[in-house]
């Protein structure tokens, strides 16, 4: 059973603005590595459905995570059937994501008040996610459609809340570009955990880059919200 119900979970990822997306097949070095965002303020992680009996190391990960992440909200990512969000929901996962939009999984889901984040490429799959309840929609991958997607998105659709994953960086410009087009959180994976980085075990990189990218998400929003007050004030 999740540890944290949908509008908890929900709340976790909009405050933040930020899920880290991890797959490693030894449950120690994913224990860190959840670790390490956790003490750079991250209060929502995804652990990818990636490799053999990785199922297995979400079960030690979630344990982990209940007793040394209280906060955590600790969901799965990669899953594209029903079967597979329900092994990990009954696990404990606190949300499901997945890379492309399957109407089956929005059922599993929904019945247990679980959020599914299903990916979309276009205005019409977000649409038929909200359809089955996604409050949360995927735009994937990121970097082949850029923030443009998502403002223009926004603009018929004003009450989407958008992720995007898949080569978004942990860097000031990019982040900015991100959330001033409007995007309610993003989802970063290898480039915020460099390769030697994991190998050499420097947990506190992982620590310092959740904690720098946070501080540009929120730089970001402060930056939109003086905007629009601004545009507020001055409306004739």
């Amino acid at each position: 059973m999740a540890k944290f119900d949908k509008m908890a979970v929900m709340v976790k990822i909009g405050s933040t603005g930020m899920v880290p997306v991890f797959y490693h097949k030894d449950a120690e070095v994913a224990k860190d590595v959840i670790k390490a965002c956790y003490d750079g303020g991250v209060r929502a992680f995804e652990f990818t459905n990636r490799g053999d009996m990785a199922h297995e190391v979400f079960a030690e990960c979630i344990k982990f995570a209940n007793t040394y992440c209280p906060e955590l909200a600790l969901g799965v990512g990669s899953v594209v059937d029903a079967p597979t969000a329900a092994l990990y929901i009954q696990m404990g996962a606190c949300f499901v994501v997945g890379p492309l939009f399957n109407p089956e999984i929005a059922r599993v889901c929904n019945r247990r008040l679980i959020p599914y984040c299903p990916g979309c490429g276009s205005v019409s799959e977000v649409g038929a996610a909200q359809e089955m309840g996604c409050e949360l929609t995927k735009v994937f991958p990121g970097d082949v459609y850029g923030p443009a997607m998502v403002k223009n998105l926004l603009a018929p659709m004003p009450w989407s809340k958008i992720m995007v994953t898949g080569g978004v960086a942990p860097t000031e410009e990019n982040l900015s570009a991100w959330f001033k087009a409007g995007t309610f959180c993003v989802g970063m994976g290898s480039k915020l955990f460099p390769a030697d980085k994991v190998k050499q075990g420097d947990w506190q990189y992982v620590t310092d880059k959740c904690k720098e990218a946070l501080t540009y998400i929120e730089a970001a929003r402060e930056s939109l919200q003086q905007y629009y007050n601004y545009k507020i004030l001055h409306k004739q």
